[in-house]
């Protein structure tokens, strides 16, 4: 079978890209006055926040998911804010919310021309963000940091620190069963093939300050990420690693499970999450009851979904239950995951800015 070599790929600095959007004309201001709601998604809002307030205080879990358009909508500071006045216990994305919100931490701009890039042959294949992220995650391994751990690491430091040659290769040799050794291995070959040295390596974030998955990891407070193998722009790039992206996200994932542990009476709000985040929620819900079972304990319960995306939900009544198979709306994902997960599903039609901005204010006024 024929395979194509993506270490000969040809990448090019960020600073020759056409990015599309900058950091300061795209943040929200938490301050501002946030555009109006029609009365039915006010209400829903209103919903969302008494759901959220009943949740922490008996403890439970308040999961945000979201897709990268939330953060190329400039939703930044609102979920800073989010995450400082503890109304949010964990953050998920995808491969892509992560990558975003690095450009513009580091580079103040973001998003480039499909159409235009594909064409050139020169999509995604920017050397900064592959190279960042991938040694983020390979040094992460060895911390047994998952993949938003170690991004958010590498923004809060502004470096990412890397071992000797002769230090993974001691290991290795001297305890090649380790559960570290596929790690090391990966990250010593990744070291050789791109001429990296040891120790502290600089890199920049002049606007980490807005950064959401540096800002989680200052406020120790769960972001995951759940990317797809050859499905982000990093994969565009000669140090591609799927076992190094598969290994951070894997325990990103059980990281995700331990947050679901605790959902019993807890809030899952899904925002412009399409396929990714209900995909990984349903299998983790799984997994937490699978292991509940086991221990003769009840699966959870009394949990409460707020999905909130443009899409008007198939025109479907959701609170009537699943369509249909023969309904269009059967087959969109984000509602009908949430509506099988047991508790009760909420579905708002409304842009996702305009939702978290006003659901901030309501949870603090």
């Amino acid at each position: 079978m024929k395979r194509i070599d993506l270490t000969q790929l040809k990448v090019f600095p960020l600073a020759e890209r056409d990015s599309m959007a900058g950091i300061e004309e795209t943040l929200i201001d938490p301050a501002s006055e946030p555009r109006p709601l029609s009365p039915e998604n006010q209400q829903r809002v209103a919903q969302c926040a008494a759901d959220i307030r009943a949740a922490r205080e008996r403890g439970a879990s308040v999961m945000y998911i979201y897709g990268a358009h939330l953060i190329k909508n400039g939703a930044h500071q609102l979920l800073d804010a989010l995450m400082g006045d503890g109304w949010i216990t964990h953050l998920a994305t995808n491969g892509a919310g992560v990558i975003h919100d690095w450009e513009w931490a580091h580079h103040g701009r973001s998003t480039e021309s499909v159409r235009a890039n594909v064409a050139t042959g020169t999509f995604g294949t920017w050397e900064e963000t592959g190279r960042c992220l991938h040694l983020a995650v390979l040094a992460g391994a060895l911390r047994e940091e998952g993949f938003g751990s170690s991004v958010g690491r590498m923004v809060v430091e502004d470096s990412i620190t890397l071992p000797s040659h002769g230090e993974l290769e001691s290991k290795l040799r001297d305890e090649p069963a380790h559960p570290l050794s596929p790690a090391r291995a990966e990250l010593l070959q990744a070291m050789r093939q791109n001429g990296l040295v040891e120790g502290r390596h600089e890199i920049d974030h002049p606007w980490k300050a807005s950064c959401v998955i540096g800002n989680a990891f200052r406020h120790k407070i769960p972001l995951t990420v759940h990317p797809g193998i050859g499905y982000d722009i990093i994969s565009n790039h000669p140090m591609f690693n799927g076992a190094a992206l598969g290994r951070a996200a894997q325990m990103d994932f059980e990281s995700f499970g331990g947050t679901v542990e605790g959902l019993d009476g807890g809030v899952v709000l899904s925002v412009g999450s399409a396929i990714i985040g209900p995909q990984v929620f349903e299998k983790s819900i799984s997994c937490v009851n699978n292991l509940r079972l086991q221990a003769d304990r009840k699966i959870v319960s009394g949990h409460t979904f707020h999905v909130v995306d443009i899409q008007d939900g198939g025109n479907w009544d959701w609170t009537q239950g699943e369509p249909p198979k023969d309904n269009p709306a059967y087959y969109l994902r984000f509602c009908k995951s949430y509506d099988r997960m047991g508790g009760t599903m909420h579905y708002a039609q409304c842009d996702n800015i305009d939702f978290t901005h006003h659901l901030l204010n309501e949870l603090t006024k």
